[in-house]
């Protein structure tokens, strides 16, 4: 006897939303990928160009672990777009500071990203886009707020040879 897959009895909210959610993601890098950047860098330059900011809040905003972030603003140093600096309120830490290339570069990349985004909401007729921008924000700051952490699978010790 074969088995049956389950009969789905609700919308697949998960492939909707990973499935819009990674195209819109790939069209953001090859958009931003055309002016050197890539969307974390973009994420880094306009969030430290907002207001002076450490490495470690960057991460954070950006959703990047500490390696991702480290090798980001390595290639922003490179391309003379962002420096690390020292803080001006806290001497141990430091900044990253956007340089006056980095900053007009910022400008050019926030362009790109409000026009993919326009043009993903374009797509939409009128009176969709706040609708579904309403639903989305409420989702967001709502029951889809924060991630549940799962059970994390036990470590066993290590076994002597």
């Amino acid at each position: 006897m074969t088995a049956m897959a389950p009969t789905r009895t609700e919308p697949d909210l998960s492939y909707l939303l990973d499935h819009t959610s990674h195209v819109l993601r790939t069209r953001m890098a090859a958009e931003l990928g055309a002016i050197g950047l890539t969307p974390r860098m973009h994420c880094v330059l306009v969030h430290a160009l907002a207001e002076e900011r450490t490495q470690a809040q960057l991460a954070e905003i950006g959703d990047m672990d500490k390696t991702t972030m480290v090798v980001t603003v390595d290639a922003l140093e490179k391309a003379g777009l962002a420096e690390r600096r020292p803080s001006s309120t806290d001497r141990r830490a430091r900044i990253i500071a956007v340089t006056e290339a980095g900053a007009e570069v910022a400008r050019e990349s926030q362009k790109i990203v409000d026009g993919v985004h326009q043009g993903a909401l374009s797509s939409l007729p009128e009176d969709e886009r706040a609708v579904l921008l309403r639903a989305l924000n409420r989702l967001a700051t709502g029951h889809l707020e924060a991630p549940v952490e799962g059970p994390k699978a036990a470590r066993r010790a290590r076994q002597r040879a």
